[in-house]
């Protein structure tokens, strides 16, 4: 009899647990559970936003329910940004997670120094962004735009774009500028990844680098739990 997993969903910038809701059902097919969950300051909680919601609030946020839900071998998947979230947390509770898998996510480095905040990034970019910061998020919020849906998100189109977009609140600056720091504990975690072809990374420049986990490519943009449930979810089953 095949193994019954216990997913846990933490979903990327401007998303809530709404966002996996196309997917959950595939995933619980068999047995499985699947628990969606929403970052303070976002989805539904985004009456909790506030400036100082940064990382370490989001990692607390799935510490918590692993731990309150008292879920075990736990496949923790983080999206986009929430990967440096999930990586966290494997590294606070490694003995709760069974396969750490990033969906089209941001990747720590197996190193000892912070990583993830914006300190690597290129100065216009950072300029960029503060400024979009400045002009329409009161300084501490950064609104998604036409021209990341018109790029990474190219193939949610029509009434589902619609949808997206009325679900979608703004993101807490403190998670893009927080980094995360990691110890020896997160090398002993299973690694798992699926990347995107439009999802804004290189996917086969990533392919030559070594991965310590096996991999799934999906044709898609940066969301596939939209666009590609059915083969978001069969990716996902394969890797736990």
């Amino acid at each position: 009899m095949p193994k019954k997993e216990t997913f846990v969903l933490v979903p990327g910038a401007w998303l809530g647990a709404w966002a996996w809701r196309r997917v959950v059902p595939l995933l619980e097919r068999g047995g499985n559970a699947a628990f969606p969950l929403t970052l303070t300051g976002m989805g539904e909680r985004v009456h909790l936003a506030a400036p100082q919601v940064g990382l370490d609030t989001a990692m607390q946020d799935v510490i918590n329910a692993i731990v309150y839900e008292g879920l075990e071998d736990v496949v923790l998947v983080g999206h986009s940004f929430a990967g440096k979230v999930v990586a966290g947390v494997a590294d606070r509770i490694p003995e709760r997670i069974g396969t750490l898998l990033f969906l089209d996510a941001f990747r720590p480095a197996r190193v000892r120094t912070p990583q993830g905040g914006m300190a690597d990034w290129p100065q216009k970019d950072r300029e960029d962004l503060m400024e979009e910061v400045r002009r329409r998020g009161d300084g501490w919020k950064f609104l998604i735009s036409d021209e990341i849906m018109n790029g990474i998100g190219y193939d949610i189109v029509g009434k589902d774009k619609d949808w997206f977009l009325s679900k979608t609140t703004p993101w807490p600056l403190r998670m893009v500028q927080d980094p995360v720091t990691l110890s020896e504990r997160y090398d002993g975690v299973r690694k798992a990844y699926v990347f995107c072809t439009r999802g804004g990374d290189n996917v086969e420049e990533i392919k030559k680098e070594k991965l310590d986990g096996e991999y799934r490519v999906l044709e898609s943009g940066h969301w596939p739990m939209i666009t590609k449930p059915a083969e978001l979810a069969q990716a996902m089953l394969e890797l736990a």
